[in-house]
């Protein structure tokens, strides 16, 4: 996570004090394990297949991802502490213990986050997960426009471009939304392991089939250390759901600093201080996240 955090410029922004502290960010996953390095952070958890009312994650996607966006690290005193130490996570189980689901139960969870933005400070909503069915997941999908609400609400919804690269249209849904900031992995030219499945280049490609410039931004998903979903355990998952994380983390930092910007101010912020890495827009998005330049006045 170290070596993650300085490819994207993190560290002076903890060197400044800038934690997330109480920004809100709902993650829509297998639900969360209350692992040492996020207990304090999960304000609240809602499951939408079973109802339980206890946090729980049998599948461990959810808990990573919520490691990777707000760990403090306390498990592995401070080495795999994550984005935003300090910021709220509100988190919504929407996916199976093998990490799959239905559109509906995720139009459910993003209905309940839109009404209750407000009670639980929500800022940001970080979805992870993405389908790849072409004849039902256009841009006129329930899907789409349940994420394309949720921005018109207010929220900045930071969405995985997933992982059926290296095409051109291959964006998953609700990745292919024009209002969301879509999110590309950096480093997939590395050989990774998901599902059991050997990857390379795998990172989705745009244009969308609606000739939309997909991702908007990459970030390192290759490799990356956060929570398990043992107690005070680590382990390493790879993908753009681990790079999704890494950008939403970066975002409460900023929205901590100016807690007066709008989504679209949040996305035009990170595509103009994106760092340009010479590669092709629909692989790269507008370029590398870097937090530090992010932040900077």
């Amino acid at each position: 996570m170290e070596q993650v955090k300085r490819q994207i410029g993190w560290g002076n922004a903890f060197s400044y004090g800038i934690t997330g502290r109480d920004v809100g960010v709902a993650v829509l996953d297998t639900g969360v394990f209350l692992h040492q390095d996020i207990r304090d952070r999960v304000v609240v958890f809602q499951d939408m297949l079973r109802g339980r009312r206890n946090p729980y994650d049998d599948n461990s996607h959810g808990t990573h991802v919520c490691g990777i966006i707000g760990g403090d690290g306390q498990a592995s005193g401070g080495r795999f502490q994550g984005m935003a130490p300090e910021c709220r996570l509100i988190c919504v189980k929407v996916l199976d213990r093998k990490g799959n689901g239905f559109a509906s139960d995720v139009l459910e969870g993003l209905r309940w986050v839109r009404e209750n933005r407000e009670k639980y400070g929500i800022r940001i909503v970080n979805i992870s997960v993405g389908s790849f069915n072409r004849k039902v997941m256009g841009e006129d999908s329930a899907l789409v426009k349940g994420v394309d609400a949720a921005w018109d609400d207010g929220l900045v919804m930071v969405i995985a471009a997933g992982n059926q690269g290296p095409k051109a249209m291959t964006i998953t849904t609700p990745g292919i939304s024009r209002k969301a900031i879509t999110v590309g992995s950096s480093d997939d030219n590395q050989a990774i392991f998901v599902m059991g499945n050997r990857m390379v280049d795998y990172s989705g490609r745009g244009p969308t089939e609606s000739c939309i410039l997909k991702p908007d931004i990459v970030a390192p998903g290759s490799k990356i250390i956060s929570c398990s979903n043992m107690p005070s355990k680590y382990q390493i998952k790879s993908g753009t759901s681990m790079s999704t994380p890494l950008v939403s983390g970066a975002i409460a930092l900023l929205l901590e600093k100016y807690p007066w910007m709008t989504n679209k101010d949040v996305k035009l912020r990170i595509m103009e201080r994106a760092v340009d890495l010479g590669l092709p827009h629909n692989q790269q998005g507008w370029g590398l996240l870097d937090v530090e330049r992010l932040l900077l006045d």
